[in-house]
């Protein structure tokens, strides 16, 4: 039987992440059970301290078990942790060593959301891909620039160490460990009990591209400002090297060093937000928005398009466009 430690952080946990996490593996403990299998795994929430945590200032959780009094764990699995990221890493500091430790045993170690950060901090995901939720890619570049921050994936798999995109991805990866641990056929039935699209494997949907503009350089964030006024125009790297008289060479390496991405990135991205906005709206549809957001080529726009949104314009439009959701012939 495998034995996983659901940790209980201290402060402002996410409680959904709690017990989903639980109850979705006690609940594949009760399939089994029912068709005469045996039981896969030993469920324990376990905290430093056994003392009930305060959640969302409303909902105390209760720990059944201390790191102290595991020895031995097969799976630990780390929640999504809330409030200022620094200070809730620092109450949570014993956690580290223990983490560390049982990775050298033999353990294996998930994250849910934002709870990538604490494992970060153990120092296990340097070199590794990590995924958390797209809201918080700028800190953890900041904070953990050896991990390769994978902003669009649903769930990361390397080394015995696995992370799940942002908020009820982490469902996704649960249905995962239940398919690598038990079978596929168990993880289907848990999909159809919870109603989870189990071959949803990309987050980027979901992003909301607001610019990163939470940097120092001024002359990028004037060049920021004029790419998202003016995206629907033509605009090359040249023109916005002469605009703000900087070699392109230079102006390229300060560009990305302050957005994390390219120019031509950053320009797709905005224009892409542009025509997600566009689709989402009752006006238009997919060959007007690619007009309206700079683009000519049919082709070349839907690629981009599916690239960054993780599906087809039409796809987009049909899934957010209220009209399109009640009259799915439009579009």
């Amino acid at each position: 039987m495998k034995h996983i430690s659901i940790l209980v952080p201290e402060g402002d946990t996410s409680l959904s992440n709690l017990e989903a996490t639980y109850k979705m593996f006690t609940m594949t403990n009760g399939h089994l059970a029912r068709v005469g299998q045996s039981q896969r795994f030993d469920v324990h929430l376990v905290g430093l301290t056994k003392r009930n945590q305060l959640s969302n200032g409303i909902f105390r959780i209760h720990p059944d078990t201390t790191i102290d009094e595991v020895s031995k764990t097969d799976l630990i699995i780390i929640p999504a942790i809330h409030g200022d990221i620094h200070t809730v890493l620092k109450l949570n500091q014993a956690f580290i060593p223990w983490i560390v430790g049982q990775y050298a045993k033999g353990a294996e170690v998930a994250s849910l959301c934002i709870g990538a950060f604490l494992l970060a901090k153990t120092g296990l995901l340097d070199g590794k891909n990590c995924a958390t939720h797209w809201l918080m890619t700028k800190e953890f570049r900041d904070m953990y620039p050896d991990v390769n921050l994978v902003d669009d994936k649903i769930i990361t798999d390397e080394q015995g160490i696995y992370t799940s995109g942002g908020a009820y991805s982490s469902l996704n990866l649960n249905l995962y460990l239940i398919e690598k641990f038990v079978n596929r056929d168990m993880a289907i039935l848990s999909s159809k009990i919870f109603e989870i699209d189990i071959n949803r494997h990309s987050q980027s949907p979901f992003i909301i591209f607001k610019g990163q503009k939470d940097h120092e350089d001024e002359v990028v964030v004037q060049a920021q400002e004029y790419i998202e006024t003016h995206f629907a125009e033509k605009i090359s790297i040249d023109e916005l090297c002469d605009r703000f008289s900087t070699g392109r060479r230079t102006f390229e390496r300060r560009f990305k060093k302050a957005t994390s991405n390219t120019i031509v990135e950053y320009l797709q991205r905005v224009r892409v937000e542009a025509a997600k906005k566009l689709l989402e709206s009752d006006r238009a549809g997919v060959n007007q928005v690619m007009y309206e957001v700079g683009y000519t080529d049919t082709k070349a726009f839907r690629e981009l398009f599916k690239k960054i949104a993780g599906m087809s314009p039409l796809d987009y439009r049909n899934r957010y466009c209220k009209q399109a959701v009640m009259n799915p012939t439009i579009g």
